[in-house]
């Protein structure tokens, strides 16, 4: 990443702006992959667990791609501007994600590329996020996934995150050191741990290598934030998904929860969990963490239903406790 787009803040300082503040940051951990040609819209609806087809301009959605066991193989959040659609996923899994697509291209009239080297993403939170993107000339969104699009740039409107407003502004390269300019002179710039904090607050998982096809939608509530549509028909997977819905078989969930412990390496994706209960065998899975404000980590963990009220330690039978704390929303009632 450019040496512009850092912080000279120390972590202590971003965590501070980020809890009573407000903030911007470039993430360097996700990539964009665009889809174009006459065909792009029904080629990704034949492959995505949400629909594409009636995706407007004016919104963002989240999808996911299954393997044939309907085990998560990537998550995104994707959205239209006048070239085509655009799929935000996480840097490590872009270009094993872009070859699987291009797999299944048959004769469709489409085309895969990685508009990394054209277009830049920047992501603001807090109380005067607002302000400062409307300083640089751009109109927010009204709603939650709502988009706006305009000659400087791209807004999508996140979902809120530790009752923060959240905003994703996509720009070409050419205007984002202008843009950066404008919004780092009343937002705090901060790393990108800081930003993935205020992601996994959001509740919202992404999946990366070290947790491919490890997770059926449903078990990382990935339903539940609006990335599976039941309605939309046939794609690879989508019978076991459909089953887990309708048959009352899922036992899994993903929880937020916290790992006490200061000056602990944040956990990584596919570690294991350990209930006391059965110490024996995993319990569950760590999804995606990001260290705290307050020391220690925050964790999406997905756990078995029946462990979620006993002890459950992060790595091993005897790791660090992990402590479940209050989710951004509401589980279905049957499994709550």
């Amino acid at each position: 990443m450019p040496t512009m787009f850092t912080t000279q803040f120390s972590i202590s300082e971003q965590f501070a702006a980020v809890s009573g503040g407000s903030v911007v940051c470039a993430p360097n951990d996700i990539s964009l992959i665009r889809v174009t040609g006459d065909d792009a819209a029904t080629f990704l609806h034949s492959l995505l667990t949400n629909a594409v087809e009636d995706l407007g301009l004016g919104e963002a959605r989240l999808a996911g791609m299954c393997s044939p066991k309907g085990r998560l193989q990537a998550t995104m959040m994707m959205w239209r501007d006048n070239e085509g659609l655009l799929l935000q996923v996480p840097a490590d899994i872009a270009p094993g994600l872009q070859k699987r697509l291009t797999m299944f291209k048959l004769r469709a009239k489409v085309m895969l590329s990685s508009a990394d080297e054209v277009l830049r993403v920047f992501g603001t939170a807090g109380p005067d996020a607002s302000k400062s993107l409307a300083a640089f000339g751009l109109e927010l969104p009204a709603s939650v996934w709502g988009v706006t699009h305009q000659p400087n740039g791209t807004v999508i409107r996140l979902p809120d995150a530790a009752d923060r407003e959240r905003y994703q502004v996509i720009l070409a390269h050419e205007q984002a050191s202008d843009a950066w300019k404008v919004l780092s002179a009343t937002l705090l710039p901060v790393d990108t741990e800081v930003w993935n904090w205020l992601h996994v607050q959001s509740g919202i998982p992404r999946i990366v290598t070290a947790t491919q096809e490890q997770f059926v939608p449903q078990m990382i509530n990935f339903e539940v934030v609006g990335g599976v549509n039941f309605r939309k028909g046939c794609y690879p997977g989508q019978e076991v998904v459909a089953r887990s819905q309708y048959r009352g078989t899922l036992k899994r969930r993903m929880f937020l929860g916290h790992v006490a412990l200061e000056g602990l390496d944040v956990p990584a994706p596919g570690t294991e969990l350990f209930s006391e209960a059965d110490a024996g065998q995993p319990c569950g899975m760590v999804v995606n963490a990001a260290g705290a404000p307050d020391g220690g980590s925050h964790v999406l963990a997905e756990l078995k239903l029946d462990t979620v009220d006993t002890l459950v330690h992060v790595g091993s039978a005897t790791g660090p406790t992990l402590t479940l704390v209050a989710q951004p929303y509401a589980l279905p009632v049957a499994e709550s």
